[in-house]
């Protein structure tokens, strides 16, 4: 049996140790909507289980519904790489964010073209605010 355990060592931030390792974890967000950062990746959860049905993914890369790209966590805009009327690919970074001294990128989902830029360089956005609207 491994000897796992998780503790907390403050708001948000969390200490995972597995297999005599110790780990560092941030998590953010709120009812069945969390993020957690972990050895340089983010991770997100929605509460879903895996047998409920999700939104196809095919809608959203052919660039049938409109792409609502919003803040994982609080956090500040370091850059906006887009502007309304740019085309973007899926995976583009279109705005990137920092938060407890990371960087994040926040992608598209599906290519498409920018219908509106919603934040700026400087601005501080609560977690699920809207950054990026794509059609």
């Amino acid at each position: 049996m491994m000897d796992q355990s998780v503790s907390r060592i403050g708001g948000g931030v969390f200490a995972v140790t597995t297999a005599g390792r110790r780990e560092r974890v941030y998590v953010a967000g709120a009812g069945s909507q969390r993020w957690a950062w972990w050895n340089g990746q983010l991770f997100h959860s929605t509460g879903a289980r895996p047998d409920q049905p999700r939104r196809p993914a095919a809608a959203v890369a052919s660039g049938a519904a409109t792409q609502s790209l919003t803040a994982p966590m609080p956090a500040t805009v370091a850059r906006v790489l887009v502007a309304a009327g740019d085309h973007v690919e899926s995976g583009q970074t279109v705005v990137l964010l920092e938060a407890m001294k990371m960087e994040l990128p926040v992608r598209a989902l599906g290519q498409g073209t920018v219908k509106t830029v919603h934040c700026r360089p400087g601005d501080l956005v609560a977690a699920d605010q809207e950054l990026v609207e794509i059609a």
